[in-house]
């Protein structure tokens, strides 16, 4: 199976404070299988690390009201069009964020209140029929 992974849950250092969030249980689960790492805030141009940003009223936007909508978008899209050209078939990732949250995100006043949706990649992907599993969801 080709699986896409959310590179954090890899041990790549492209969060937004610039650490990981390696997974074992991920890297157990991946293994003999085709895996490809992305993380679309990084191909839609912004740094390593960044201010944190949140969804609000279905914007992308730094706590300041910055936007930074179009980088998260854009990267999803490439993110997207990568996992499309390998054939993946599942994509891992892990919730809370504003690009790659599944089914928790938080609620946009950067107060730390989780509220049920899904990031704008998880929302492209799932538009695209694309199956997505929260870390959190490993068996």
């Amino acid at each position: 199976m080709v699986i896409g992974v959310s590179a954090c849950l890899l041990g790549e250092n492209c969060k937004y404070n610039g650490g990981n969030n390696i997974n074992e249980k991920v890297i157990n689960y991946i293994k003999g299988h085709e895996v490809i790492p992305v993380c679309p805030e990084v191909l839609g141009g912004l740094p390593i690390p960044r201010d944190p940003a949140e969804i609000v009223d279905g914007v992308v936007k730094h706590k300041d009201g910055s936007s930074v909508d179009k980088e998260f978008r854009t990267g999803a899209q490439k993110a997207l069009e990568i996992l499309n050209d390998r054939g993946a078939e599942l994509v891992i990732l892990k919730s809370r964020s504003p690009s790659c949250g599944v089914n928790t995100v938080y609620d946009g006043t950067f107060s730390g209140k989780l509220v049920h949706g899904n990031g704008v990649f998880v929302e492209l992907l799932k538009e695209y029929g694309i199956n997505v599993l929260d870390v959190e969801n490993l068996g």
